[in-house]
């Protein structure tokens, strides 16, 4: 059986000898003989999805994964596979006292269950409302059973602060909320320090991690930052999943997301067909397969008859997020820190705080108009007020700009080596495009919020490394 949502995977394959399951792709690959083909779904996954994934899928042909909330049962008659837990609409019948209460009582409960451990826990902090309040709780209770501080760590990337530019996603740095949180609390802080020729190297760790191309930086700036907390660490618990539960993102307010007919955090659909090879191109549409993607999971969404078009709008899009966006991030998280023998705990997806979090009305979801609105009102009275007010920032990325001219010159390269086997997948005249443009010709964000041009060339870069590592057969 897998979790509800998700947190850790569980993959598998039948053929006539049986079955094959396990918890990383690559523990399948060493099955004598098995044969990793990628077919026009593999393909539709990487380019069209990628980086994240349909659940249930892999991009590797006849390989699936179990969905979270289901189990599989394997006798003489063959695989069975049913659901045993999915989010439930119902109405919400609390008030707003009741409703905060109760998620005041679920979070500080999801939080101190996550605490029980035979090894000593850290909290990963970058100053936002989510980590803040786990540190907040975290170091209460181990300052209440008079245990030394707890030890709380960041990333940073060399010459940041200096490269740094303000942005709607990221309107300032992470640094002064940090030291007011550890001012504020019983913490011992720690600072990660990463560099640019560091991220563009663990590019294929962090693929190797996952056996697919991942999330470029974003997925390796975690794997550096965990393998050096791993020096003293084992365990940390992490803000993550409290975006997709209490509407932290931009597409839960903005209209034209929420009506724009696909997953709002890869719109731009027209840009990823380009990136195909013209003889592939013309044998697979990216944007009917995400159609059909989008289309297949909204037909899970149950709408109430007592909820309005907002509400059911509302309902659609946190179902996708939830299932989608929110189980790409913990497929990162989880590769990403197991890759080191380091483990997180992530409260926000307790599957109770989840369920109650899905059926309060917007309203109170969004109070006083403001993402994580009901969030920031249930912990005021235990953060500083700077960071309950403070506008929501994703994980830190790297702004300097020898990163971009860093896999920039990893994407020249491969795209001149005529045995690079990407090549045989890409529009070799659009690749050559975002490389002259510093990724500007890919002129949207190719995944969620920051993910643009750097990240993209990053992603392919992967896809290369994979090919070269994997070499998975092309079927198409």
């Amino acid at each position: 059986a897998r979790d509800h949502f998700g947190i850790k995977p569980l993959f598998y394959t039948v053929f006539d000898q049986g079955l094959l399951f396990a918890s990383e792709l690559k523990a399948i690959f060493e099955y004598p003989n098995f044969e990793k083909i990628i077919d026009s779904q593999g393909i539709s996954e990487l380019f069209g999805i990628g980086p994240a994934h349909t659940p249930g899928t892999s991009v590797y042909k006849n390989v699936f994964e179990i969905k979270p909330g289901n189990l599989a049962v394997y006798n003489s008659s063959g695989l069975h596979i049913e659901e045993y837990w999915k989010l439930e609409s119902k109405p919400h019948l609390d008030d707003f006292d009741e409703t905060c209460s109760k998620v005041e009582f679920l979070l500080k409960d999801a939080i101190s269950k996550q605490l029980i451990s035979d090894k000593p826990i850290c909290t990963f902090l970058s100053g936002g409302l989510d980590s803040s309040i786990i540190t907040k709780f975290a170091a209460d209770y181990l300052k209440e059973k008079g245990e030394p501080p707890l030890d709380t760590y960041s990333v940073d990337y060399v010459d940041n602060d200096k490269n740094f530019v303000k942005s709607d996603f990221q309107p300032n740095s992470d640094n002064y909320y940090i030291d007011l949180m550890n001012k504020s609390t019983y913490t011992k802080h720690h600072q990660v320090m990463l560099d640019t020729p560091e991220l563009a190297k663990a590019l294929e760790d962090a693929m190797i991690a996952r056996d697919v191309p991942g999330m470029a930086d974003v997925d390796s700036s975690l794997y550096l930052f965990c393998k050096e907390v791993k020096k003293e660490k084992t365990v940390s618990i992490m803000g993550e999943c409290a975006d997709e539960v209490f509407a932290g993102y931009p597409w839960f307010f903005r209209e034209d997301a929420l009506s724009s007919g696909t997953f709002p955090w890869s719109i731009a659909l027209d840009e990823r067909q380009q990136l195909l090879h013209p003889e592939i191109s013309s044998k697979i549409n990216l944007k009917e397969y995400v159609d059909f993607r989008y289309n297949q999971s909204l037909s899970n969404v149950q709408i109430l008859d007592c909820d309005s078009y907002e509400t059911s709008q509302k309902r659609k899009i946190t179902y996708l997020t939830t299932y989608w966006f929110m189980q790409t991030l913990l497929d990162r998280g989880d590769r990403m820190t197991m890759a080191n023998g380091f483990e997180i705990r992530v409260p926000f997806c307790d599957y109770r705080l989840v369920q109650y979090m899905y059926n309060v009305p917007w309203e109170m979801k969004a109070y006083k108009g403001r993402e994580k609105g009901l969030l920031r009102h249930v912990v005021k009275n235990y953060l500083p007020e700077e960071i309950v007010s403070r506008k929501k920032s994703p994980y830190p990325k790297t702004h300097n700009p020898t990163y971009l001219y860093t896999v920039k010159q990893m994407l020249t390269e491969i795209m001149k080596d005529t045995n690079s086997p990407i090549n045989n997948l890409l529009n070799r005249d659009y690749i050559i495009e975002i490389l002259n443009t510093d990724g500007k010709a890919f002129s949207r964000p190719w995944f969620g919020q920051l993910m643009t041009g750097p990240q993209l060339m990053a992603y392919l870069c992967q896809v290369n490394m994979w090919l070269e590592k994997y070499q998975p057969k092309i079927e198409i």
